[in-house]
């Protein structure tokens, strides 16, 4: 049987059969549109998790959703109607997919312009090395890090949707042509392990493929004196990675610098954006990390990030103030907890989650952007 809209009190009595076949179910009542059964825990913690994804398995077939919660130094099942979520049609990612590397290609097409006028990006040289030298490696590090996040996801039984990359003009102030990617969550994570392996997975995978793209960009780079950078011209922070791989990669002359080839600045946008997912805020990468390892202590790794950012906002003349703005005021700086947050990390998590800041302080600089 599946519910196509919320169960009434008639069903109560259905559900809490089920509930009790995991759980020992002392009270039960309706709050609202949502059920609450009262429960006793087991003893064992891998009970715990392997009774309560038995539970959420078999109330998913019934459009049912369980949530674990402590409420007054009670243990509570609450038991809400889950609603189908329907997904945008492939067409869709393939659009801004198809857009976007139309948009990176001619901004890499921009990267190659040199002296040239502006008319001479849209040749077919510039194009093909937009194409190759630009957009591939960038996208390259982008959807590999959202596919992280996809297959994970779907490793724990989590509906989610295939990459949105998001497209944005070319221009010569940020050669970008893309504000990154994104998947759509369909389901709820159901605890804290799942909420850690999804948040490292796509940090972790782009920063793999942007080692490479570095070190051959860097490779492909040129070196130019100090006195011939124009007034003016934008500078890149380094990264620490960044200057590791750049010490052993090209041998700098004293008065000399590197003039970064496209692929080398494609390798420093994906340390960059691996970077900011890090932050330990809302519903970034970092946040979901976060709330898996402290829980609801999460929200003092938030406001320190809010901290951290205004005022290097301040120091470094607004390079962050962008970022500051959108964290505050459209991604949120709170994180909803997980189905099941009883269940503890393990080891291999703890490590993963320290594997995480480490990557975190390879790929942050400071102040990303400055000019000569």
């Amino acid at each position: 049987m599946q519910w196509k809209s919320y169960p009434d009190e008639s069903n109560i009595e259905e559900i809490k059969k089920i509930v009790e076949r995991y759980f020992t179910v002392y009270e039960s009542k309706q709050e609202e549109n949502i059920f609450a059964f009262f429960i006793k825990l087991p003893l064992q913690e891998e009970m715990i998790q392997q009774n309560f994804d038995s539970l959420l398995k078999e109330l998913k077939e019934k459009n049912l959703i369980p949530f674990l919660r402590e409420k007054d130094g009670e243990h509570v099942i609450f038991v809400a109607y889950k609603p189908k979520v329907k997904g945008k049609p492939k067409w869709v990612n393939i659009l801004l997919f198809v857009t976007t590397v139309i948009t990176t290609m001619l901004s890499g097409a921009i990267l190659f312009k040199g002296e040239g006028s502006w008319w001479s990006i849209l040749s077919f040289e510039k194009l093909f090395n937009g194409l190759i030298f630009f957009s591939l490696p960038l996208l390259s590090i982008l959807g590999i890090h959202e596919l992280g996040h996809y297959f994970v996801s779907k490793k724990h039984g989590i509906a989610s949707s295939l990459p949105f990359f998001i497209p944005i003009p070319p221009n010569p102030v940020l050669p970008l042509g893309t504000m990154g990617a994104v998947i759509s969550m369909r389901e709820p994570i159901p605890d804290r392990k799942a909420l850690l392996d999804i948040g490292i997975a796509g940090p972790l995978a782009g920063f793999l493929v942007a080692i490479p793209v570095l070190l051959i960009g860097l490779k492909l780079s040129s070196l130019i004196s100090v006195e011939e950078i124009p007034k003016g011209t934008p500078l890149l922070g380094e990264p620490l990675l960044f200057s590791i791989i750049s010490s052993l990669a090209v041998h700098v002359e004293p008065g000399y610098v590197i003039n970064l080839h496209p692929t080398a600045f494609a390798g420093w946008v994906g340390l960059l954006v691996t970077a900011i997912n890090l932050l330990p805020a809302g519903q970034l990468d970092g946040g979901h990390i976060a709330r898996a390892v402290l829980k609801e202590k999460h929200r003092y790794a938030s406001f320190a990030t809010v901290i951290l950012l205004a005022s290097l906002s301040f120091i470094g003349m607004g390079n962050w103030l962008f970022f500051l703005l959108l964290l505050v005021f459209l991604i949120g700086t709170e994180h909803p907890p997980p189905l099941n947050e009883f269940t503890p990390l393990d080891g291999k998590r703890k490590l993963l989650a320290l594997i995480a800041l480490l990557i975190f302080i390879l790929s942050f600089t400071p102040m990303p952007f400055s000019s000569a």
